[in-house]
């Protein structure tokens, strides 16, 4: 009997995540789970987000329940579950242990062009909402219990040669590459979580990865050394990133 596989990405906001679930979502073996953290995450800390009363509505506020969730059956008889992970969801109080039931990588980017992006949305980001401090220590609990180092890929990589690190990164969680990944019908989906319509504005409109495009944004003086903290976290693991 085939295994059932089940992986969970951890990123930060304004990465390529969403189109990194669409890749997954493309296989005929997968189903995606969009955030499932985030309606807890908005009920516990009270952050004012785009939708949040919807999400927190639509969603499931137990983090206990949402573990049971990923690392129960996967729907619709599919082998393989995909799982859309911000990393500042995460909250400390939530238990750690359920973190070895699945396979976990990692997606990194830049955190100049990371927080250019968040600006525009939100003007003075907190070091906790941008996800590196909390990706950091995520990393060092699965390596340590694990006593093998997880998967990490970079943004940027993806972007120049989807395919290769597609199928690098297919390779190191354990499935086969599909070429179905590297291509995709555009619109939303029905697993998309219901603040698509705040968020997948852009990514609606793709069909693919898109080529990297240089940044030529500066970090603004007010976020200056939160993006020194956020650069400190990036480093350590790119430094593991497959290439």
């Amino acid at each position: 009997m085939i295994q059932p596989v089940r992986i969970a990405m951890w990123s930060g906001p304004r990465n390529i995540s969403t189109a990194m679930m669409r890749a997954w979502g493309n296989r005929a073996d997968s189903f995606v789970i969009d955030e499932p953290f985030y309606a807890y995450y908005l009920a516990a800390t009270d952050r004012k987000h785009a939708g949040a009363d919807e999400v927190i509505a639509s969603g499931e506020t137990d983090w206990q329940k949402v573990i049971v969730q990923l690392t129960g059956p996967i729907p619709n008889g599919k082998r393989i579950s995909f799982q859309k992970q911000m990393a500042h969801h995460l909250l400390k109080e939530v238990d750690r242990e359920w973190l070895g039931a699945v396979t976990n990588c990692f997606l990194i980017r830049e955190p100049r062009e990371v927080i250019a992006s968040y600006v525009k949305k939100r003007e003075d980001p907190a070091l906790s909402d941008l996800g590196f401090t909390q990706q950091a220590e995520i990393f060092d609990f699965v390596r340590t219990r694990t006593k093998s180092v997880p998967a990490v890929v970079d943004a940027r990589d993806v972007l120049e040669n989807p395919e290769r690190m597609l199928r690098l990164l297919c390779e190191a969680v354990g499935v086969e590459f599909s070429p179905s990944m590297l291509s995709w019908p555009p619109g939303l989906r029905d697993t998309d979580g219901v603040w698509a319509k705040h968020w997948y504005g852009e990514v609606a409109k793709t069909t693919s990865f898109h080529p990297y495009r240089p940044s030529a944004a500066k970090v603004p003086a007010h976020v200056r050394e939160i993006h020194d903290r956020c650069r400190e976290c990036y480093l350590r693991l790119y430094q593991y990133r497959l290439h």
